[in-house]
């Protein structure tokens, strides 16, 4: 059994990539409980989870271990090296890193553990959905690794509702060892962790209790912050002006300078000691809202949507429409079709075309369609990042690179390519591109899998300020609540209106 006495922090750690530093001056310790990590994207939180599992070392600073730990860590994206391999010698790969190459008789018994079938083992691991081949590397890390603590980058991300479900039961219940775990799911990390660290500009900022409660008493500490500044600046300014009447009034009495002197030193103690106030970087995420001229923006009829390969019908949809201003989330288990329906509604778009009155997809001529693939895809990760902004019809290099600005990136990253980016930063990227194409129909598949949680709480503000009208798919519990008007569920293929989110999230958790 791994001891469960485990010793992980950092000492005043800097990480850099070349000229560009990523963190520094970061400090903090672990302790035995599940520690959520949160910070704005870009911040260096994956970079600093490398650190900590050994994959890259600090440029300043030291890591602060016990001798002998044993950290277990799934990374934000899986390897693609290990779709050809099957689901067992994926697994032996866990217990390879502990020198257990020849237990291989405990991979039966995970796979027993976390209710999957014995001939699963021998499947190709590149053929298992996205959620299940993110759970079985976090199985095998946290059981066939026996880790002293156990270290996840995004774990909900490729998962169902059943499948987070099911994480949060293994997390909270079944694996009984520290955790330091980085998400932008709220809920997620209100069901799971017991203590929040949040990565900033200006420090890691630790506190004792799950994500809301923390977030809560951050921004009390920032906001407090902001008046104990404010009122050294009026005492600065209130001593500045009486040093300036000594000064003058020592022209005849020389005596008076050392009042003056007196009070210039007292300032100089103000300023050295002054409150730090945060100042959260400016980033706009704005939608557009150009407004759809008739009341319908989308209306389905008679239409079946069928797999990819069209071997077998996912739903039928006898009449279903999208109004202007509507946020519809689209609920469904995995495999109902959800993705495939917008794919489908996506590649039915025809700008400014008038539609056949029998067409099964008929979108208002005036609609103007932006479609966000969860895989972002359609990015050119070769071009630079400036680049893509520019070739839309009427932007400038002079607009994108403000616009770029505004949005978070720094301006000596601008001529870097796409590729560079981290899923959050494309994330963003992809979304400004859109609102520069002015769109007043959005459809969404997982638009808050790699915003962080200020941009999400951003989208939420846009999608319910504005006129826009959307559809969109999210696993995402508190963004669907938030920024959604109605709720559709894929229920045995068909759509069914529902009241709200709450029956279907339930159902998912008990694995119903």
């Amino acid at each position: 059994m791994a001891a469960r006495q485990a010793v992980l922090g950092m000492d005043e750690g800097r990480f850099a990539y070349g000229s560009t530093t990523v963190f520094k001056g970061v400090s903090f310790m672990l302790d035995d409980a599940r520690t959520a990590l949160v910070g704005e994207n870009g911040a260096g939180k994956s970079t600093l989870l490398k650190c900590l599992s050994g994959a890259l070392e600090l440029d300043q600073g030291k890591l602060v271990k016990s001798r002998n730990l044993r950290v277990g860590a799934v990374a934000q994206e899986t390897d693609e090296a290990l779709s050809d391999l099957t689901v067992r010698e994926v697994l032996q790969r866990s217990l390879a890193r502990i020198g257990a190459e020849d237990e291989d008789w405990r991979i039966d018994v995970l796979l027993d553990e976390i209710s999957l079938k014995p001939e699963m083992a021998e499947h190709r691991y590149g053929a298992l959905s996205g959620g299940w081949r993110r759970l079985i590397l976090i199985a095998g890390a946290a059981r066939l690794e026996e880790p002293d603590i156990l270290v996840l980058d995004e774990p909900t991300n490729h998962l169902d509702l059943a499948n987070i479900a099911l994480l949060e039961k293994w997390l909270t219940l079944d694996f009984k060892i520290p955790m330091l775990i980085v998400s932008h799911d709220r809920a997620f990390l209100n069901a799971v962790t017991d203590r929040t660290l949040f990565m900033r500009a200006d420090g890691m900022h630790p506190f004792k209790t799950p994500f809301s409660q923390a977030r809560e008493e951050l921004l009390r500490r920032d906001a407090a912050n902001a008046v104990h500044r404010k009122l050294e600046e009026k005492e600065v300014k209130r001593l500045e002006q009486a040093a300036a009447r000594y000064k003058v009034w020592a022209v005849k009495n020389p005596a008076l300078n050392k009042r003056k002197n007196a009070i210039e030193s007292r300032v100089a103690r103000i300023e050295a000691n002054h409150t730090q106030v945060y100042q959260q970087r400016e980033r706009r995420l704005e939608l557009s809202d150009g407004e759809i001229e008739a009341k319908v923006a989308l209306r389905l009829r008679d239409l079946q949507v069928k797999t990819p390969g069209g071997e077998r019908t996912l739903m039928k949809i006898a009449s279903f429409t999208v109004a202007a201003g509507d946020k519809v989330a689209l609920l469904g288990v995995n495999g109902a079709g959800k993705s495939t329906l917008l794919t489908a509604l996506a590649a039915a778009y025809q700008p400014g075309a008038h539609y056949d009155r029998d067409a099964a997809v008929r979108f208002n001529p005036a609609t103007r369609l932006a479609y966000f693939d969860q895989s972002m895809s359609d990015l050119p990760l070769d071009e630079a990042i400036i680049g893509y902004l520019t070739d839309i019809d009427g932007v400038t290099h002079q607009d994108a690179t403000r616009l770029l600005v505004q949005t978070g990136f720094t301006v000596r990253r601008l001529e870097e390519a796409i590729g560079t980016l981290s899923p959050g930063e494309r994330a963003r990227l992809a979304f400004l591109r859109m609102r520069l194409m002015t769109p007043n129909l959005y459809l969404l598949d997982e638009p808050t899998n790699h915003l962080d949680i200020e941009g999400q709480e951003a989208l939420e503000a846009e999608l319910d300020g504005g006129d826009v009208s959307c559809l969109f798919v999210s696993h995402d519990r508190y963004f669907t609540r938030a920024a959604a008007t109605r709720f559709v569920e894929i229920r045995r293929g068909q759509l069914i209106e529902v009241e709200d989110p709450d029956e279907f999230f339930d159902a998912q958790q008990q694995g119903t």
